[in-house]
């Protein structure tokens, strides 16, 4: 039996996040399928983590078991032929037997990004926020700062998937614009429910001056859900990197 890791990347828009269930259609159920196919019996994928419905990975990684001897290089490319387009393997890689895509990962990145224009762009509708009042990167940067570090971030966590701790280490989270695109990219060793998302609304709430970003270190001691900003649309939200002890993984 092989331990087989993917590596691959999806627009979120047409799945109910990444997990499989029972009535909506999900990436986990449309991958699944489409590896059974190719390695000629069922097959269960593990993932690095919960996407919810509308998020993308610009890179995701999932392990699945195999007794298949089909070679590693052979499987994007098979698997590929019996994807939606909005779906892509772009590396299969065999890892130890031990290996986890959610349980080895050690870190994470996620980048969320916010189109600030007055005027739509119609070739970005489901990839980004689309937000018309201007907002101030510089002032949001300033907000995110106090992000970075180990707390317990329980005030920037919604209702939903159940947790030992609510204390998270942020490596990084800069706040970055070019153009009209504000770019919120943030890595931790790991992520609650909507964290990503609720981090940047506070930001964005920061920048209305409806907090200032000195006020965030009082939040998190607070702990309370409902003092930080909104959280934001899931459109906008993109994993893009995860880090791996495991050799040519991401």
């Amino acid at each position: 039996m092989r331990n087989i890791a993917l590596t691959l990347m999806y627009d979120g828009t047409a799945y109910h996040g990444w997990q499989v269930q029972k009535r909506d259609v999900t990436v986990a159920e449309t991958l699944e399928k489409a590896l059974a196919h190719v390695v000629g019996h069922p097959v269960k994928c593990t993932g690095a983590g919960r996407t919810d419905a509308g998020v993308h990975a610009e890179r995701y990684v999932a392990n699945f078991r195999t007794t298949s001897s089909i070679p590693c290089d052979r499987i994007p490319l098979a698997v590929n032929t019996r994807l939606p387009g909005d779906i892509v393997v772009t590396k299969a890689t065999q890892v130890p037997e031990d290996f986890n895509a959610i349980g080895s990962c050690q870190r994470k990145e996620y980048t969320y990004r916010i189109y600030n224009s007055r005027i739509r762009n119609a070739f970005l509708v489901n990839r980004v926020w689309f937000y018309p009042k201007h907002l101030d990167e510089e002032v949001m940067a300033r907000a995110a700062q106090h992000f970075v570090g180990t707390h317990d971030f329980a005030c920037v966590r919604s209702v939903g998937t159940e947790t030992k701790t609510t204390v998270r280490t942020v490596h990084y989270f800069t706040i970055t614009r070019e153009g009209d695109m504000i770019s919120c990219r943030v890595c931790a060793d790991g992520f609650l429910y909507n964290m990503v998302r609720a981090m940047v609304g506070t930001c964005v709430y920061a920048s209305e001056g409806k907090l200032s970003p000195d006020d965030i270190p009082g939040l998190l001691e607070g702990r309370n859900r409902t003092d930080a900003g909104p959280t934001a649309p899931p459109q906008g939200l993109y994993m893009t990197n995860l880090w791996y002890p495991v050799p040519n993984l991401p």
